[in-house]
């Protein structure tokens, strides 16, 4: 008997841990409510991927079997079933949040100890990171080094032969959340996928960035699948295999559409490959600096940019975008965060704590990984990069959809208006829209201002 440890990968088809498991024998499936690890989660995320596990648990009974469900500390729980169901081995993914590695090892000592053997796989990504280098200088390089590595497949789900005859009466709380979540499971991210692949991948490149589009046909400009794929509803493998099918089966410009698709891809893989050479990618900056950066403490300006006031249209449009979906768009997603890293200059941690508690799509690694690189202290090859949210809109969203769509105070103004709002005079401001704020940083000002804090970090003036 073998026993297959579900962590964050709530499904049966496309699992690593799972498919090996099957191979070796009858498997026991079971999953343990971690209370400490949930918590860590913002509330949205944690309802979201709870009901991935209740439909994890309907699939394994419509196959025969049964998702076991206990609550305390994994290495305890998983040493009392493996001495309950008699099992060999446990199985289960590998993850590289410093948290759940802990806990890995902890079940690592209590197994041993029980004289139980365990054996994990690579699950989360396309390539082991192990398998590459420990630092490269930006993402071409790591791609083209990635890029070289095979990728295999999606594993099939587990015959129902290989499951075993076990029946469990304990499931897991299907909290409420603040807002509308997509329907959970695999089955859900599965037809969202395919509806993608039907009528947005070979236009991606062209539409991922456009806003009205965002608006019109969210998961045809783009995927959408990050909320399913952060929550294990659905495995890397299974969109790798469907762009390249999408791939091959294309030319020309839809091609470049597709292959566009899987480069973005590749930065998630980046990302946790970060997180393993840099367990504490969360908390420091992966980039030194000889001198400290000269962050500032306003609990006001970052108040109004998690409410979406700072008095700039393309930012207050996805930081409400955020508060009422828990996601945001990657363009203003960038956008948002370049505006409190660099022209309120906050810290880029009280950022990433905010996602992490809003998102629904929360991954820990890209989370963490993209907020350093968009506050310059990351990847990047560009010493202080800084998005003008002017700009960004009269490039992405220059008929003001996407900012109409969630700022309402400035559904009357015309269009021109709204992308030169920070810099029309407050009179005129006042007279199209009195009730949207006032910019709360001078976009020179702002702009300037960090260029200098970031070249005085780096030793430059």
């Amino acid at each position: 008997m073998q026993l297959f440890w579900h962590r964050g990968d709530a499904r049966t088809r496309d699992n690593a841990g799972l498919a090996a498991a099957a191979r070796e024998g009858a498997v026991v499936p079971a999953f343990v409510y971690d209370a400490d690890l949930l918590a860590t989660v913002g509330a949205r995320q944690r309802a979201f991927f709870l009901r991935h596990v209740n439909r994890l648990e309907e699939r394994y009974r419509e196959l025969g079997s049964d998702l076991i469900v206990r609550a305390g500390d994994p290495d305890e729980v998983l040493a009392d079933l493996a001495a309950e169901y008699e099992a060999e081995t446990v199985f289960y993914n590998e993850h590289y949040r410093p948290a759940r590695r802990n806990r890995q090892r902890a079940v690592e000592d209590a197994l041993a100890a029980a004289g139980v053997g365990t054996d994990s796989r690579t699950d989360l990504v396309l390539v082991d990171p192990g398998r590459l280098e420990a630092r490269y200088p930006n993402h071409s390089q790591f791609h083209d080094d990635w890029e070289a590595v095979p990728k295999r497949g999606p594993y099939a789900e587990p015959d129902p032969e290989a499951l075993a005859d076990v029946r469990d009466g304990k499931t897991v709380p299907e909290p409420e959340a603040d807002i509308d979540l997509p329907e959970a499971g695999y089955e859900a991210a599965r037809e969202r996928f395919d509806e993608f692949l039907d009528y947005g991948i070979t236009s991606y490149n062209d539409t991922r960035d456009d806003l009205a589009r965002a608006v019109e046909e969210p998961t045809h400009a783009v995927s959408r699948m990050s909320p399913y794929l952060a929550t294990g509803a659905i495995g890397i493998r299974e969109l790798w295999a469907g762009a390249s099918d999408a791939y091959d089966a294309v030319t020309g410009g839809e091609r470049r559409n597709v292959d566009k698709y899987r480069y973005e891809l590749s930065w998630r893989e980046q990302m946790y490959h970060l997180l393993y050479y840099t367990p504490d990618l969360a908390v420091s900056n992966y980039k030194s600096f000889p001198n400290e950066i000269a962050w500032r403490d306003d609990d006001a300006a970052f108040e109004a940019w998690t409410r979406g006031e700072t008095g700039y249209p393309l930012v207050d449009a996805g930081m409400r975008q955020l508060n009422a979906e828990g996601y945001i768009h990657n363009r203003p997603r960038q956008v948002v965060a370049s505006f409190l890293t660099k022209h309120l200059l906050i810290d880029w941690r009280r950022g990433a704590r905010y996602f992490t508690k809003q998102l629904i799509d929360h991954d820990y690694a890209s989370n963490h990984g993209a907020w350093q690189w968009t506050a310059s202290t990351g990847t990047d090859s560009v010493d202080v990069r800084i998005f003008d949210p002017v700009s960004q809109m009269s490039k992405y969203d220059a008929d003001a959809r996407f900012v109409k769509a969630y700022v309402p105070e400035l559904s009357d103004v015309p269009a021109g208006k709204v992308v030169d709002w920070p810099t029309l005079s407050r009179a005129e401001r006042e007279e199209l829209a009195p009730d949207y704020p006032h910019p709360i940083v001078d976009r020179n000002e702002g702009y300037e201002r960090a260029q200098r804090v970031f070249e005085e970090a780096l030793g430059k003036r």
